[in-house]
């Protein structure tokens, strides 16, 4: 009896020690235990990807964000500074008169102009017309011509003095060193422009805010693009260099197109200004062939009264092809 439990018991551990590790093997896959560890997994990596996603997005609405405000307080900027005062048209065309040696002057061309008239024998009408035109017109007129002519240099100026940028931001120079550079090598008025961001700088002023300021002093679309590209770089980061390249690429086709657009409307502006030089050449060329002919414009009341019409005419004539053949680009 106890020889045949033997054989007996020995079958039966065997028989219970693999089902154990039977058991022990295939007990997750019955109980699903693989198939929720498994998911877990699977919930955690997509749980992590989707924070990653997440912070990355957050990150790219936060730039996109920074970018957006930066932009809308340029177009702000922009839009307010369309009719500036008078101290800062003196500053943009590159004078160095204060507002109020500029009134006195103007008075006093004002009085000249009137004091000739005077003493010419003209009417009282005429004479204060020329003290008008000689007092506001006359002085607005070259404060608005020094303006234009600084600008035009101003933009011959800008992609070379963004080239020196690029290559010294490539070469390893901070961005300070380069304006620095600027400020001392480039023509005027570049050089004394960029002067002002670096003393700007040096006092402690952020880069952007003094890139900023320099649309107020040279009123253009380029001076407004190189504020913008310097804030979007200062607050949402991104490559200096390349943002900067793109941007002298982009003011010298600028340059380009203007001088094309230039070059195509002058024909309708010389043939404007025969239109409107005509008349006063015909008049002037009669009244030096028959005075008495002519005369009576000026000197019979319904002569004056023709006259006075046919120069409102031509004024508004004047306009209109002043608006048809001026491209605002």
């Amino acid at each position: 009896m106890i020889e045949l439990l033997g054989p007996v018991s020995v079958a039966l551990l065997a028989t219970v020690a693999v089902g154990g590790i039977v058991y022990s093997l295939f007990y997750p896959l019955i109980s699903g235990q693989a198939r929720a560890a498994k998911r877990v997994k699977e919930i955690t990596v997509d749980e992590i990807k989707a924070r990653r996603t997440q912070k990355s997005s957050d990150v790219g609405a936060s730039r996109r964000q920074q970018i957006e405000e930066t932009l809308k307080k340029a177009e702000e900027r922009q839009r307010s500074r369309k009719n500036p005062p008078l101290g800062a048209r003196l500053q943009q065309s590159g004078v160095s008169w204060s507002k109020r040696q500029f009134l006195i002057g103007s008075a006093v061309i004002g009085v000249v102009a009137a004091g000739l008239g005077a003493l010419f024998g003209m009417s009282w009408y005429v004479i204060l017309g020329l003290a008008v035109a000689g007092g506001v017109g006359l002085p607005r007129w070259v404060i608005g011509y020094l303006k234009k002519k600084r600008e035009a240099r101003f933009i011959e100026g800008l992609p070379t003095a963004i080239d020196v940028i690029v290559r010294g931001v490539r070469a390893g120079l901070p961005l300070g060193d380069c304006i620095r550079i600027i400020s001392t090598e480039t023509q005027e008025p570049v050089k004394s422009e960029f002067r002002m961001i670096s003393e700007a700088t040096a006092v402690g002023v952020p880069l952007a805010e003094a890139c900023g300021k320099l649309y107020d002093r040279i009123p253009l679309p380029e001076s407004n693009f190189f504020a913008i590209v310097i804030a979007i770089q200062q607050k949402a980061g991104g490559s200096l260099a390349e943002a900067l390249g793109n941007l002298a690429h982009v003011l010298r086709d600028r340059r380009k197109m203007r001088a094309k657009i230039i070059a195509m409307s002058m024909e309708a502006k010389a043939s404007a200004a025969i239109i409107a030089a005509l008349p006063i050449a015909v008049m002037l060329l009669v009244y030096l062939t028959s005075p008495g002919y002519i005369e009576l414009l000026w000197k019979e009341p319904f002569g004056r009264m023709l006259l006075a019409a046919s120069a409102g005419w031509m004024l508004l004539g004047t306009f209109v092809m002043r608006r048809m053949i001026n491209f605002d680009f």
